[in-house]
C-alpha cells in the first residue's frame, strides 16, 4: 500500500470519521493537524492539483469552507475559484481548508463524506 497521508482537525466529524475507517481497515496513515503545522505552498499546490485528478475530479474552489468563518471574513466566493486564489486563501486562513484531504500515494480525495477515502484504497 502507498504511503497514506491525512490532512486532519480533530474537531471535524468527517475528518475523524475518514481516520476511523483507515483504523479499521488497519491502514497506518500519517495524520497532518493542519491547524497545528499549517501546511505551505507547496504542499497546498500539490492538495489542490491531487484533488483536480482522478478518482476526485474536484475544481480548486471545493478545497475552500465556505462556513460561518468565511462569511465572517467577508469573503466572496467567486474570488476563490482559481489555484493561486485558493492557495493564497488557505496560506492566510488555513482554517478554511476543507477536510479531511486524504492522499494515497499522489491520488487525493476531500473525504466528504468519510467513505470517500475508499475511492483511494480499491
Amino acid at each position: 500500500m502507498a504511503d497514506i497521508v491525512v490532512y486532519h482537525n480533530p474537531a471535524c466529524s468527517k475528518s475523524r470519521g475518514a481516520v476511523a475507517i483507515l483504523e479499521e481497515r488497519g491502514d497506518a496513515a500519517e495524520i497532518v493537524e493542519y491547524l497545528k503545522t499549517n501546511p505551505s505552498r507547496a504542499d497546498l499546490e500539490r492538495i489542490v492539483d491531487a484533488i483536480a485528478s482522478e478518482p476526485a475530479s474536484d475544481e480548486p474552489a471545493a478545497l475552500v469552507r465556505k462556513d460561518k468563518r468565511f462569511g465572517e471574513l467577508g469573503l466572496d466566493a467567486s474570488d476563490y475559484v482559481a489555484k493561486e486564489q485558493v492557495v493564497a486563501l488557505l496560506l492566510e486562513h488555513p482554517e478554511l481548508m476543507e477536510r479531511p484531504v486524504v492522499f494515497v500515494g499522489e491520488r487525493a480525495v476531500i473525504a466528504r463524506p468519510s467513505e470517500r477515502v475508499l475511492e483511494l484504497l480499491t
